[in-house]
């Protein structure tokens, strides 16, 4: 029997195949192959898990980013409503002062008129009690003196007595 190169070739990859079987190499890359496949499945499962809490927190975050987005819209409507509140209130207070002002401008000025009126009516007073005394003293003569003056003495005796 002539051995060639095939042969040998041939019968050497048998006995490599035989001995990988005989020391259960196959298992072993079977086991190492199933490992890796358990560890890339807990790696994905991790990241799995990862990704559902990161959305999770992102969720969280974004719930959280429009809550106090609407709180900020709601602080800045109160503050506009209450500077609206305090512009009434300045408006109608300065109307107040201004129609207390006024009043008061108009009480000054019919004082000073009845003031005045009555000046004037003193100064008239004065002036027809000056122009009758001047009148009397011109009209009264020392008859009619004498006569006014017997005239009121009997009519205080008459009242009187």
């Amino acid at each position: 029997m002539t051995f060639d190169a095939t042969f040998v070739a041939f019968l050497g990859l048998a006995i490599f195949i035989g001995l990988l079987i005989y020391l259960k190499v196959p298992g072993m890359i079977a086991k190492a192959l199933d490992e890796r496949a358990a560890a890339i499945g807990k790696e994905l499962a991790e990241a799995r898990r990862l990704r559902e809490e990161a959305q999770a927190l992102y969720r969280e975050y974004e719930a959280k980013r429009a809550a106090a987005e609407g709180e900020a819209k709601a602080i800045i409507e109160a503050a506009k409503e209450q500077a609206a509140v305090l512009t009434a209130e300045a408006r109608a207070e300065h109307a107040q002062a201004l129609e207390r002002r006024r009043k008061q401008a108009e009480e000054r000025i019919a004082r000073a008129g009845q003031q005045a009126e009555a000046d004037v009516r003193a100064a008239a007073a004065d002036a027809a009690i000056a122009a009758a005394e001047k009148k009397l003293r011109e009209a009264m003569n020392a008859d009619a003196q004498a006569a006014l003056i017997e005239q009121g003495v009997a009519e205080l005796q008459k009242k009187f007595g």
